[in-house]
């Protein structure tokens, strides 16, 4: 077992297959990689409130990471151990973005949010425990470059869910040779949905370990968070996205698991849970609204026990 550091400054603005890797590492060898993520971009918006301005990259992403072994038709197999935070974060107001848009107002607000042994500082009076995870985890999508702010994609990207925390696997279709990973946006404490289309945003590190389950078959990511299986929808309208990640969940009771048909669909109908995900859309939005999503991120919860 190897270890291997990526710092922020190797990184990127998008997911493509055409970027040369970071590092190589063997699916399965047990190695630790740690991503170095950047929170530049809310440092500069607190100096500059206008993301006009603004010369760092928002959401950046660390990478890539060539995996020996992965090929089209697999999953990336990707294990969170750990998510260390920086000692502050930021709290970010941009308009027009988020569901409190319309009462929020037309000016950017940039907060810093001290971390520390006692929490994270939402406020002079509240004080919250951590609970760090990866906005962005993704592969290369098997031609264009993927956004790492807005949409979510087949192959991952700004999916901004809370359960990509240590000790979740989170499942990714390979579109392309050695997957090629790479990860970005750490979070110190987000709600889930995220309603306000930024969280608690934090640099740090995360350090992962990967493997590939062989002609898996997946269309959409899935986590295994120890507890639960969760699966990602994507869709427009939204009901879509619900559509997508029933049959997610459907499709790996049948033909994962080898269950009946009539099976999945009963247990389902009694213990399969759904709701919104992240906030980031399912299809690119509006040029003259790029923050504003366009379809849906939905999530269907098993609990492991039933499965």
């Amino acid at each position: 077992m190897a270890e291997h550091f990526i710092a922020k400054s190797e990184s990127a603005t998008g997911f493509s297959a055409d970027r040369d890797p970071a590092r190589r590492v063997v699916a399965g060898a047990g190695d630790r990689i740690t991503f170095e993520t950047d929170d530049a971009a809310y440092a500069e918006m607190a100096d500059v409130l206008d993301l006009a301005k603004l010369t760092s990259p928002l959401n950046p992403i660390t990478g890539p990471v060539y995996v020996e072994g992965a090929s089209v038709g697999d999953a990336l197999a990707v294990t969170i151990h750990d998510v260390d935070l920086a000692p502050h974060g930021w709290s970010v107001y941009l308009p027009g973005a988020g569901a409190l848009s319309p009462i929020m107002g037309d000016d950017m607000i940039v907060r810093r949010i001290p971390i520390d042994s006692d929490g994270v500082h939402l406020s002079d009076t509240l004080v919250v425990a951590p609970a760090p995870m990866i906005g962005c985890i993704g592969v290369a999508p098997s031609s264009g470059e993927a956004s790492t702010v807005m949409p979510s994609y087949p192959t991952g990207g700004n999916m901004d869910l809370t359960d990509a925390r240590p000790g979740t696997t989170v499942y990714l279709p390979v579109q392309v040779e050695g997957a090629l990973l790479s990860i970005g946006d750490i979070h110190a404490v987000m709600s889930r949905g995220e309603s306000s289309f930024v969280a608690i945003e934090a640099a740090g590190r995360a350090t992962v370990s990967v493997d590939v389950l062989p002609a898996a078959g997946i269309d959409l990511p899935f986590l295994d968070t120890g507890e639960e299986l969760v699966f990602v929808g994507l869709g427009d309208p939204v009901h879509e996205s619900v559509r997508t990640a029933y049959e997610a969940a459907f499709h790996h009771l049948v033909d994962g698991k080898g269950w009946e048909p009539m099976d999945a669909y009963v247990a389902m109908s009694a213990v399969a849970h759904t709701e919104l995900g992240g906030p980031t859309g399912s299809a690119d939005p509006d040029p003259l609204h790029p923050l504003r999503p366009v379809g849906a991120v939905t999530l269907t919860r098993i609990a492991k026990r039933y499965v």
